[in-house]
């Protein structure tokens, strides 16, 4: 599927680069050199994706994050020069759909772009409900007792892969594998991070979820209501 994509970056070389990968795949691509510049872009542009860089001038790239994040359900991936695994788990308790260390490779980016997207609106069928919750990936929208509940599109992805097996125990590996696709260096925290997320926004009670639920020493299911 072709998107608008939003880049970045000010390293504009960088930006080139990413940005001529992105448009081989048929995107349409907005380059910025600064933080205040993504958020003013992003929102009246309103791009389908943002490729953001953490180090930026002015607002850095996690501020940005978590600005957006606040206010609307656009697929970020985070790139960054800091490469450790409490780097990345920041990024994604933020809001960010997944994260990429420097230096890049323009091919992988635009896979992972093309994964993420492809989550974001790959499905026609109808709403999933469990109890009180319902799950619409059609509309890429999740309500809890009727109110909307603002997800990522990696949260999503994980959500509804456990709705549409209400009781089915899914490990680690499988949630990677199926929620995840492309990106073979997630690793098991990753999961648990996006499941306590997943937690603080659905449940009353994350500490005693009623709907995802932890099956200790196998992984994770939704509970049958």
């Amino acid at each position: 599927m072709t998107a608008r994509i939003l880049v970045a970056d000010d390293d504009p070389k960088h930006a080139q680069l990413i940005r001529l990968y992105l448009e081989r795949e048929g995107h349409q691509v907005i380059t910025v050199g600064d933080g205040r510049s993504a958020l003013d872009v992003a929102r009246t542009r309103k791009p389908d994706l943002l490729v953001l860089d953490v180090m930026m001038p002015l607002v850095d790239g996690l501020d940005v994050c978590r600005i957006l994040r606040a206010e609307s359900n656009v697929a970020i991936l985070l790139v960054t020069a800091r490469s450790s695994e409490n780097d990345m788990l920041l990024g994604l308790d933020i809001g960010a759909d997944d994260y990429m260390a420097k230096p890049v490779s323009p091919r992988e980016l635009t896979a992972r772009v093309r994964a993420l997207l492809r989550r974001a609106g790959s499905s026609d069928e109808g709403p999933l409900r469990v109890g009180d919750l319902e799950v619409d990936a059609g509309r890429f929208e999740v309500r809890m007792r009727g109110d909307t509940v603002t997800l990522t599109a990696k949260e999503f992805a994980i959500l509804e892969l456990l709705a549409k097996e209400p009781g089915r125990v899914f490990t680690r590996a499988q949630i990677i594998d199926k929620a995840f696709g492309f990106e073979h260096d997630v690793s098991e925290r990753t999961v648990d991070a996006h499941i306590v997320n997943l937690r603080r926004k659905i449940e009353k009670n994350p500490a005693d979820p009623l709907y995802v639920q932890t099956v200790y020493g196998r992984g994770y299911r939704m509970a049958e209501h």
